[in-house]
């Protein structure tokens, strides 16, 4: 089934929240050294941000570059945006129950165990990941999945969500 929403909806004569939430996850996706995949997330209550991510090396660890993430088909020392901003949370005791998560990219099977034990409701992506292992674990587990999706027409951007 999918939700519609048109592009007016989330603009209109104010931008709503859930799309500045969005914007906000691209925007910290560019903070990533990831040399793969640059990808954003921001936990959200109330309308309002309790926590942000983006996926790279651990605190205090070298970012990664070519030398130490080349020699690997698939970067194992990168955490992932969604766990960064979890992590982030519980660090500073936040809690994360009946939040939201904004993400760039659909969340992998190991995130998406993590934001169903941090007790995330809602999940709103962009892209979607190479597998969609996480967004099936999500949906079986009750979370509201939605996908954002920016189609360009002639003369219009249309933006709805698939549930």
């Amino acid at each position: 089934m999918v939700n519609e929403i048109k592009l007016e909806e989330l603009w209109g004569d104010r931008i709503s929240q859930s799309l500045i939430h969005m914007f906000a996850a691209l925007l910290w996706a560019t903070r990533s050294t990831c040399q793969r995949l640059q990808v954003g997330a921001v936990l959200a209550k109330g309308g309002r941000t309790i926590s942000t991510g983006y996926n790279g090396a651990p605190s205090g660890l070298p970012h990664c570059n070519e030398d130490n993430c080349k020699s690997q088909p698939q970067c194992k020392r990168t955490i992932h945006a969604e766990m960064n901003a979890i992590l982030f949370a519980a660090r500073y005791g936040i809690s994360t129950e009946g939040t939201e998560l904004y993400t760039t990219h659909s969340p992998c099977i190991d995130c998406a165990k993590a934001i169903i034990n941090a007790g995330i409701k809602k999940v709103y992506y962009l892209k979607e990941y190479r597998s969609q292992d996480g967004i099936e674990l999500l949906k079986l587990a009750g979370v509201k999945v939605y996908k954002i999706v920016m189609e360009e027409g002639e003369d219009e951007q249309k933006c709805h969500s698939e549930e």
